[in-house]
């Protein structure tokens, strides 16, 4: 039996579900596009981030940094003022206080050494005890503190958070509410939102 369907109309079909594949795999957000956001919400204003300065910082090479922006940008996670690459403080907030711990959810494992996050990293490292339990860390063989294995946000974000003290906080912050307790998840709220809140002028 004949198909009722045209070779043209066939050929749209095809085409389209090609470009469909494409704009998803362009404007699904990834990890890392937030961890981008993140880091140029820590830059002063007067700063203008090139897509080499930032892979640098970011651990990331300066095409995935564009893809990440553009990803970013299509999110409303990242905004072009005039020429310039800004966070959208506004929407980065929201989705993080909503979204992020449903998007990229923590995961967890056993004992290893690493870095200190979520909890057991600043700036909430004082303000709860631990009970005994073994911190969260983000696995590293050079890290100082033996703990259970938190899954951090991207891949790059490790070496980005040891570059940039700010950044690193940030990022705890953001696994205090991808997985933490009520009152955790409600302080490191607290703290991010006033971070995202400040503007840095110099």
């Amino acid at each position: 039996m004949a198909s009722s369907v045209g070779r043209g109309a066939r050929d749209v079909i095809r085409y389209s579900r090609f470009a469909n594949l494409e704009y998803n795999e362009v404007m699904e957000l990834r990890p890392q596009d937030v961890v981008v956001a993140l880091k140029l919400a820590v830059l002063p204003e007067a700063e203008q981030p090139t897509y080499a300065g930032m892979a640098a910082a970011l651990e990331m090479s300066s095409s995935e940094v564009h893809s990440a922006v553009k990803r970013a940008k299509a999110a409303r996670l990242v905004v072009d003022l005039d020429g310039r690459l800004r966070a959208d403080r506004r929407c980065l907030l929201e989705f993080l206080i909503h979204g992020v711990k449903y998007a990229f959810p923590a995961v967890r494992g056993g004992l290893t050494r690493g870095v200190p996050t979520s909890v057991a990293a600043p700036p909430l490292n004082g303000e709860f005890a631990s009970g005994g339990e073994p911190p969260p860390v983000w696995p590293d063989a050079a890290g100082k503190m033996r703990g259970l294995e938190f899954s951090p946000l991207a891949r790059n974000a490790p070496k980005a958070a040891k570059r940039d003290q700010e950044l690193y906080e940030l990022l705890a912050l953001v696994d205090a509410i991808r997985e933490g307790r009520a009152r955790e998840r409600q302080m490191a709220v607290k703290e991010l939102t006033a971070r995202l809140k400040r503007r840095r002028r110099r």
